[in-house]
């Protein structure tokens, strides 16, 4: 869908992989193919006792933000099934906008 874009909240992503499934689910991807894909950051100590993790969903060649659910009123799989609510599929100047209202956001565009 040209001119969307995902917004994805990573602070509040717990790695549940709820997006990978639901999206596996919807659009019938085999074992190892993937609409969005979760991505671990770490663990690394940055300083002593002090340790980062982080897990970033990150939209795939495959995902085209869920074009059919969206037609028809629907949110994207990832989005409707994220426990954390972290995941925002929308038109991307909405997005854009929306961005650095917190400092722990990624914006994916196509």
């Amino acid at each position: 869908m040209a001119g969307w874009g995902m917004l994805i909240d990573y602070e509040w992503c717990t790695g549940c992989h709820t997006c990978e499934t639901a999206c596996q689910m919807e659009h019938g991807f085999p074992v190892g193919q993937f609409g969005i894909k979760l991505t671990a950051v770490g663990p690394y100590e940055y300083a002593p006792d002090a340790w980062q993790l982080a897990y970033v969903p990150v939209p795939t060649d495959q995902c085209d933000f869920c074009a059919d659910r969206v037609g028809r009123g629907k949110l994207p799989t990832c989005q409707h099934h994220c426990q954390a609510q972290c995941i925002e599929v929308g038109p991307l100047e909405e997005l854009a906008r929306k961005v650095t209202a917190k400092k722990k956001q990624v914006l994916f565009n196509r």
